[in-house]
């Protein structure tokens, strides 16, 4: 029985819901401590700064250790990684719910943030090599709606539920969901195949994808340029709505979700697209060109009702790139070395991500909205000339 589980070819779509799924678990357990915020303030009596920093304990744990669970992965593998992350993810967030102090819950928050990063690279890892490069970039843009869609879960369910039945109750839910991602990852994950180091370098992948090519360190410089933009519009879309449009909160609110939502498909269509044409960066490149567009119209008619759709489009336009940045890296870096060029590619984005809403932030507060676009847009016209050219034999048609 054992020997048939190991052999026998998965449905790819399969492994394709269940990596997504291990991804939503992650994503909603690292969302749902800001949510946390008003109980935390109301209830227990923190000041806002305190209970910011509890809210930032999963993201701190996260991007320390992104890149060493690319590590662990590209050593033992997706399947193994995924279950030993979720698994101290479920444990985590449940002896979170019972910890008895605001201390233990801080750390246990941060060590559950640093568990759950297992599932950015090793869910990765799963679709890129299951999908064959045809369809993989529709696969990946799928796998990568995983992260808007437990966004807007958790938005949905934790602020509720706190309020309904407690802390407790509401971390011991999320418990709940990491644990059975776990369960499915253990009961139905395979490992795709990876072919040994002798057969990767006759592809053309190195022992170190990063010497004498510079490809990889350019689609994180190019992802890292284009969180500006997309963090700027994600953070203060909401309220400039508010403050210029005069929106109400509702309105403001819809739009805000309504915009969530197509920006999670643009990146399925942004992925079709990349397999019919045969390549990833050439459609980031067009990405880059339509953010700084979009930002530029933006800066250039704040407070106009124009302006309006120049937000949506920036929204939806800065975000589309990132799952054919994320399966151009898996590609480019061969199956022996994506475990740790995807963790960079998220380590630099999430850290540029955490920069952006405070400097943003201070420069809307000093100069106003339009240089804070405008700077936005020049980061993401920045980004078009350093999106790397495909050689004549793309790794793009190389199966990972």
């Amino acid at each position: 029985m054992l020997g048939s589980t190991i052999t026998r070819t998965p449905n790819r779509w399969l492994m394709l819901a269940i990596s997504m799924f291990a991804q939503l678990a992650a994503t909603v357990f690292t969302n749902a401590a800001p949510a946390l915020i008003p109980n935390l303030h109301f209830e227990r009596g923190l000041s806002l700064s305190q209970a910011g920093m509890i809210a930032a304990a999963p993201l701190a744990g996260t991007m320390c250790t992104l890149i060493i669970w690319g590590a662990i992965v590209d050593r033992i593998g997706e399947r193994i990684s995924l279950l030993i992350g979720l698994s101290m993810l479920a444990v985590s967030a449940a002896a979170a719910a019972l910890a008895g102090s605001l201390v233990w819950l801080a750390v246990l928050l941060f060590v559950g943030g640093a568990a759950g990063a297992s599932s950015n690279s090793a869910s990765g890892r799963v679709v890129s090599g299951w999908f064959p490069p045809q369809r993989r970039g529709m696969a990946m843009g799928i796998r990568q709606t995983a992260q808007p869609l437990g966004v807007g879960l958790t938005a949905v369910l934790v602020p509720n539920l706190v309020e309904a039945r407690g802390l407790t109750v509401t971390l011991l839910t999320v418990a709940g969901v990491c644990a059975v991602a776990a369960v499915l990852v253990a009961a139905l994950i395979l490992d795709p195949p990876r072919p040994s180091v002798a057969e990767a370098r006759r592809d053309g992948h190195s022992d170190n994808p990063y010497r004498g090519d510079r490809r990889l360190l350019r689609i994180h410089a190019v992802s890292i340029a284009l969180t500006v933009p997309q963090q700027t519009a994600w953070t203060y879309m909401l309220v400039w709505l508010i403050a210029t449009q005069h929106w109400s909160t509702a309105a403001a609110s819809a739009l805000v979700g309504a915009s969530q939502l197509c920006s999670a498909l643009s990146r399925v269509g942004a992925g079709i697209w990349s397999d019919r044409i045969g390549s990833r960066l050439r459609p980031i490149r067009y990405f880059a060109f339509g953010s700084a567009i979009a930002m530029g119209g933006l800066a250039a008619l704040s407070g106009t009702p124009l302006a309006l759709t120049f937000m949506v489009v920036a929204s939806i336009v800065a975000v589309a790139h990132n799952g054919l940045a994320f399966t151009a890296v898996a590609e480019i870096a061969g199956p022996h070395w994506s475990g740790r060029a995807m963790g960079a590619q998220n380590t630099g984005q999430s850290l540029t991500a955490t920069a952006v809403p405070p400097i943003m932030g201070a420069v809307i507060a000093a100069a106003g909205y339009p240089i804070a676009f405008a700077i936005a847009g020049c980061c993401a016209l920045l980004a078009v000339p350093v999106v790397p050219t495909a050689p004549p034999r793309s790794p793009e048609r190389v199966t990972t």
